[in-house]
């Protein structure tokens, strides 16, 4: 039994997985709404895009595999910014940022949205308190 202290050899994440369900318009989502840089397509069925050094691989699902991507967190800086950004691009968001975690002196606020296909996005931030 390995112990739980022992150092991982899994070092990051190194590429996620998108199911869509109609390529053109969520390559135009992820590039043109959300402003993430397109890498490669690998047609007919793969598009990638770099969010920070990780890679999201928008792909079309084969069936019986076809279910909604785990949520992503997009990390950001200014978050009530990127929200108005985003919404005036045409994002449609399920909230308004709002507090999730008060943990002592860092507040986590978050604000949520849907891609084309329904998949659950989150912008985040940590922030101080008060």
């Amino acid at each position: 039994m390995t112990s739980p202290l022992a150092a991982s050899p899994l070092e990051r994440i190194g590429q996620i997985a998108i199911p869509v369900h109609d390529m053109p318009r969520a390559i135009a989502f992820y590039r043109d709404l959300l402003g993430l840089r397109h890498l490669f397509d690998a047609p007919p069925s793969l598009s990638f895009f770099d969010c920070g050094g990780v890679r999201l691989m928008l792909t079309i699902p084969e069936a019986p595999h076809d279910h909604p991507s785990s949520i992503l967190y997009f990390t950001v800086s200014d978050l009530e910014g990127t929200y108005g950004s985003l919404r005036e691009r045409g994002v449609e968001f399920i909230d308004s940022p709002h507090v999730i975690s008060r943990m002592g002196a860092v507040e986590l606020w978050m604000a949520f949205f849907r891609d084309p296909d329904g998949n659950v996005m989150g912008l985040m931030q940590e922030r101080r308190a008060g």
